[in-house]
């Protein structure tokens, strides 16, 4: 594992055993699915306990992770409905956090909506997944989440440091355009779907995106506690990164769920800035994520 992770989050702490690189919160509602169809779903209550499993205990990558290390993340998903036996229709959610270095704070990292997370299971289908070979959705989507979360967590600690999974991810992706029903694995429809989000996190024209988070995360939030002045002027230097490309690629995917993941962060780093500061903040804010522009203006209010 790279020293810098190792430093951060075991600074102070006694290494112990190996362990896998998940550390995955999993949750599988199904209210919904219960309240709108009578048909027998008991078997559903099985998803969390498999879908864990197969996040937690597979290994995902050959880097060596200590229990203390592991990537702390949720998979949220929310069943709506099941059109045959075994298919369902899903939404998930998918959170990234890691810890900021010197502090007991927990930043998030990624957080994205998949709207459709959609797959078969029946407790007779065997979970298994095959690296170079579509087998089906659920382990698909599971694999491909994975490596999205190694990614962007990498991408934290090191420079384009999740490449490699970047590339997984892409390949998950192409396999899964020839094998699966799933519309959300093409080009087609829906500009937020998970094929343009993978997309965007190999896309050249967003590599500086990726390169200031890491800026943002190791040189900027890691030394927040020292040098807050840094990190206030590195956020707003990120910000002005997001409008140039914004300018290129509108309404990408990943950069709107960065401002899912980081709006309030964004605005408590920003809030004890010089006036200055704020005002720079506010207008980068209110142009790149309008939606909460009311939130954002308070940098700008009176008596600040």
């Amino acid at each position: 594992m790279n020293f810098i992770r190792i430093a951060i989050l075991l600074l102070g702490c006694v290494l112990t055993a190996s362990a896998q690189e998940l550390n995955c919160q999993v949750t599988v509602n199904s209210d919904q699915l219960f309240a709108q169809q009578k048909t027998d779903f008991s078997y559903v209550n099985q998803l969390k306990g498999i879908i864990s499993e197969f996040m937690n205990t597979r290994r995902w990558s050959n880097d060596q992770f200590t229990a203390a290390e592991r990537i702390n993340c949720s998979l949220n998903i929310n069943l709506v409905k099941s059109l045959t036996q075994g298919a369902f229709e899903a939404t998930a959610q998918i959170v990234v956090t890691r810890p900021v270095y010197g502090t007991n704070y927990e930043t998030t990292t990624f957080s994205y909506v998949d709207r459709a997370f959609n797959f078969v299971y029946l407790p007779t289908t065997p979970v298994y997944y095959r690296e170079n070979q579509f087998s089906d959705d659920l382990t698909s989507l599971l694999a491909f989440y994975a490596n999205v979360i190694l990614a962007v967590d990498y991408d934290s600690f090191s420079r384009r440091g999740g490449n490699l999974f970047v590339q997984r991810a892409y390949a998950i992706t192409n396999l899964a355009q020839q094998g699966s029903p799933n519309g959300a694995w093409q080009t087609g429809g829906d500009r937020r779907n998970r094929y343009w989000l993978i997309e965007n996190l190999q896309n050249q024209q967003l590599i500086p995106f990726r390169d200031a988070m890491y800026t943002y995360h190791r040189l900027g939030l890691d030394v927040f506690a020292a040098n807050p002045v840094q990190v206030r002027k590195q956020t707003l230097d990120l910000l002005s990164t997001i409008r140039s490309i914004g300018l290129q690629l509108p309404n990408s995917v990943l950069i709107n769920s960065f401002f899912d993941a980081k709006s309030q962060e964004l605005y408590n780093i920003l809030y004890e800035g010089t006036s200055t500061e704020r005002k720079r903040a506010f207008d980068l804010l209110a142009y790149l994520d309008p939606a909460k522009t009311e939130v954002y203006r308070k940098l700008v209010s009176t008596g600040q």
